[in-house]
């Protein structure tokens, strides 16, 4: 690689796009700049946006995949409104995200592509790259196919083919360069990929050196940038998706409660990355079964739970409405049990690699019989590792499912973590049952499985074949402390708000909701739920630079809420919650305080942006 001597233009933030058609790998080229600018320092948040077809029609405008990357020298909270750099391999990765692009913005675009074929799959009567239309923007034609594919001639046992793939490669050396990112880590990764096929290897690894050396030596970059590392707390720091954070959760946590991981699951979009992540940890101690359906996942969990494991299942919207019956089941038996939902678009199949919030109501009611689990949320993809050990603490001290809402926005995003040291995870204490807890009617020491902790209410958790503790098990309702089947109108009253109670009473052990008004004096409170997070603190940022007093709150438990957020939402004359749904949290807000709130509900299968928020603050100021 050539040393670079450009001198550079010092910026604080930029948000940089990758698009292409699906099979131009803009997913790996993003994760590769990622990566590099995480090893950099910067602070950084990412959205993948990929299509739902395995492989659309080639140059099509449904087959266009973007991956855009926000990373800046200070705190960043969302992937950006808008990108200040696009590159678009085709012209449907153009036509598919011009309308995102403000002004003055530059645009880096493979000219090879836009032929007049090509143009024509998109409507395109003449080339942008030549009628005025791109003239507000600062326009980059590179001939990145050609140049790329030039740049390989040595390596004559390659098709043109295969060394037009490279030119991903091509483009991230070049925006490399622009950026002052090292290319050490990618031409690492490239070696653990690729080296058994030495050819490919070399091609990819002359093709991202070429992509730099274009960008140092050609005159249509005038300019290069530099963006300083972001203040950090001290420690070791990984780039990590919310999948991947929320897998190392669950480890870690089934480890702190000396219990063996077990996840049941069936792969769905886009909550497989869990299953794959966890498959690759056997060394841990974790053992993942991929069932035939849905259904045999959750089964699989909660037999696990059964015999004393840490059952895990993890799925999509879909897969929690099959998997509600079984969950049912677990909260009759009161045995601990994880449910990962990572929520996507619907209904039905809907927007499989889209993201949404609309499961909020199916994880709080979407089971017969009254049948309560406690629902958390994480805000962040690196605080699904710090959900997931909360999630095990709670369905394990208190004998119950838990379901945990993630959702493909923070599933497939990343951040930089910060690895914890084992000193400063949570302590997780599992008591199992080892003897009788009772007597029988002629005094004789028996076990009494629904016999319950004065505290928690959870019942005894016994591993079958322990001596004497031998107990009746099934979805037909017990009798309190025998559990006994059982058909007594008032027992079955009894157990029902046992259960209840046993949840509401999770409240006791959680933290009060904590509220952010800097001034004082808001009158406004943005109250939010998972993902949501980044987008409403980033537009509090924004509004109170505006002049606008303005207060946030962020629920990461939902059922139950905080025993102060009925105290937090009456203390303000307006409370406004976004959500990516149509007000499902507002819904329950309502119903439990009965205030007024105001619902913001988007559900486009994208995040909220920074200016739609302050935007709706703003008005709601003025009203």
């Amino acid at each position: 690689m050539t040393v670079d001597n450009t001198a550079r233009t010092r910026l604080d933030r930029v948000v940089i796009r990758f698009a292409g058609d699906s099979g131009d790998g803009m997913q790996l080229t993003g994760d590769r700049f990622t990566a590099e600018t995480a090893g950099l320092g910067n602070d950084l948040a990412t959205l993948p946006n990929f299509p739902a077809e395995i492989r659309a029609p080639q140059g099509t405008l449904p087959g266009v995949s973007s991956f855009q990357l926000h990373f800046a020298d200070h705190d960043v909270l969302t992937p950006g409104d808008a990108p200040d750099v696009l590159v678009a391999m085709n012209p449907a990765a153009l036509k598919a995200n011009l309308a995102d692009l403000p002004r003055g913005a530059t645009i880096i675009v493979d000219a090879d592509e836009f032929s007049k074929r090509n143009l024509s799959k998109v409507e395109y009567a003449a080339s942008p790259l030549d009628d005025g239309s791109l003239d507000s923007w600062n326009l980059h034609p590179v001939p990145l196919t050609s140049i790329t594919v030039e740049a390989l001639a040595p390596f004559t046992s390659l098709t043109r083919k295969d060394k037009e793939r490279a030119k991903n490669m091509f483009a991230l050396g070049l925006l490399s360069w622009m950026y002052g990112r090292p290319m050490t880590g990618t031409q690492a990764f490239l070696q653990s990929k690729f080296g058994a096929k030495p050819d490919i290897l070399a091609a990819n690894l002359a093709a991202l050196e070429a992509g730099w050396n274009y960008g140092e030596t050609t005159e249509s970059f005038a300019t290069a940038y530099e963006v300083a590392p972001a203040p950090m707390r001290t420690g070791r720091y990984r780039n990590v998706t919310g999948n991947t954070a929320l897998a190392y959760g669950l480890v870690a946590a089934a480890h702190r409660a000396g219990l063996q991981l077990v996840l049941g699951s069936y792969p769905i979009t886009p909550a497989s990355d869990i299953l794959h992540t966890l498959s690759a940890l056997k060394r841990f101690g974790v053992m993942t079964l991929q069932a035939e359906d849905e259904i045999a996942g959750v089964g699989i969990a909660l037999g696990a739970s059964f015999g004393g494991a840490l059952g895990v299942t993890s799925t999509s919207g879909p897969g929690l409405a099959l998997k509600s019956e079984t969950i049912g089941l677990a909260v009759s038996l009161e045995l601990p049990l994880v449910v990962v939902d990572v929520q996507r678009g619907g209904p039905s199949t809907g927007l499989p690699t889209k993201t949404e919030q609309a499961d909020l109501l199916q994880a709080m009611f979407g089971r017969n019989g009254e049948a309560p689990v406690p629902v958390i949320a994480p805000q962040s993809p690196a605080d699904c590792f710090d959900i997931a050990f909360e999630a095990v603490r709670i369905a394990t001290t208190y004998r119950t499912p838990v379901v945990l809402l993630s959702d493909g926005y923070l599933a497939n995003g990343s951040e930089p973590w910060r690895l914890p040291s084992p000193g400063e995870l949570p302590e997780i204490t599992v008591d199992f049952a080892t003897a009788p807890n009772g007597v029988d009617g002629s005094g004789t020491p028996v076990f009494h499985p629904y016999a319950r902790d004065p505290q928690t209410l959870a019942r005894a958790w016994a591993i079958p074949g322990t001596p004497g503790l031998e107990h009746r098990i099934g979805g037909i309702e017990k009798a309190d402390v025998t559990g006994n089947i059982n058909y007594d109108p008032d027992n079955h009253e009894r157990m029902t708000q046992l259960r209840a109670a046993k949840v509401a009473g999770i409240a006791a052990s959680i933290p009060p909701l904590t509220v952010d008004d800097q001034s004082g004096q808001a009158e406004i409170l943005v109250l939010g739920w998972g993902s949501t997070f980044g987008p409403i603190a980033a537009a509090a940022r924004a509004a109170r630079a505006r002049g606008v007093p303005v207060a946030t709150a962020h629920l990461r438990h939902l059922n139950p809420f905080p025993a102060n957020t009925g105290e937090v939402v009456r203390g303000y004359r307006r409370v406004l919650i976004p959500e990516m749904n149509v007000g499902q949290l507002a819904l329950l807000v309502r119903a439990a305080y009965l205030v007024d709130a105001i619902s913001y509900a988007r559900v486009r299968g994208l995040p909220f942006t920074t200016s739609e928020l302050v935007d709706e603050i703003t008005r709601i100021s003025g009203s």
